[in-house]
């Protein structure tokens, strides 16, 4: 199964043509404002209106053998947790390896910004390269998940 955290996420077709190539359900998690998908491999679900209601929904479900598409660190943090395979939206993967890192970053910037309520952008815009990074690693997590099955 892949999860995608479909909130702002810019990859959703992109998640539904991979699980759809490899024959893979995807569930796309959101709380409204989503055009639901005629694929039989795509569930749209919609969550109730509510702070992290669909990282919930998602990390309530995760197991071994799932791939999820998500930027909420905190969300990747519980899945990775779980032995599901977590994907960014530029490729990145976040693994037990490296989750503890970006979860301390996370929190450092979140402390900067708070230090500065002024401070502008910081932001980068989602590129080309970013979407074929995805697209590369989203192969490979789906490959790896075939051979290691469900909570296997």
């Amino acid at each position: 199964m892949i999860y995608v955290d479909a909130d702002a996420c810019p990859v959703k077709s992109e998640c539904e043509t991979v699980g759809t190539r490899h024959k893979v359900k995807v569930a796309i998690v959101s709380n409204g404002g989503l055009r639901p998908s005629q694929n039989p491999f795509v569930e749209t679900v919609i969550v109730p209106e509510g702070p992290d209601v669909a990282d919930m929904w998602i990390a309530d479900r995760a197991i071994k053998g799932d791939v999820v598409i998500t930027n909420d660190i905190p969300l990747a943090a519980k899945c990775v947790e779980a032995g599901a395979q977590v994907l960014k939206h530029n490729g990145e993967f976040l693994t037990q390896a490296n989750i503890g890192n970006v979860l301390a970053t996370r929190d450092l910037m979140a402390d900067l910004r708070a230090a500065d309520p002024f401070r502008q952008g910081g932001g980068k815009g989602y590129t080309k390269a970013d979407r074929s990074r995805f697209l590369d690693a989203l192969e490979r997590a789906l490959r790896k998940a075939k051979t290691e099955g469900p909570g296997s």
